[in-house]
């Protein structure tokens, strides 16, 4: 099974985010981030199985624009 995984970086970590089944997990790296991932995601499955639909199907990951939005610092 496939599923989806978004990272991005912290204050002091990279931060990972399963959004099919609303997982987060951390790491120091990206790798570390998505090894600490799979492995919760992991262990959610096993404890709470999975509903109908996830994996893939149904989800839709894309990017929207803003205008004149204000931030405290730069996006990167």
């Amino acid at each position: 099974m496939e599923l989806t995984a978004i990272i991005k970086k912290g204050e002091k970590q990279y931060v990972a985010l399963c959004p099919e089944v609303d997982v987060v997990s951390q790491g120091y790296t990206i790798e570390e981030a998505l090894k600490n991932l799979k492995e919760a995601v992991e262990l959610y499955v096993e404890e709470m199985g999975l509903s109908e639909g996830v994996g893939g199907e149904g989800i839709l990951v894309t990017h929207i624009q803003i205008k004149n939005a204000k931030t405290a610092s730069p996006v990167r």
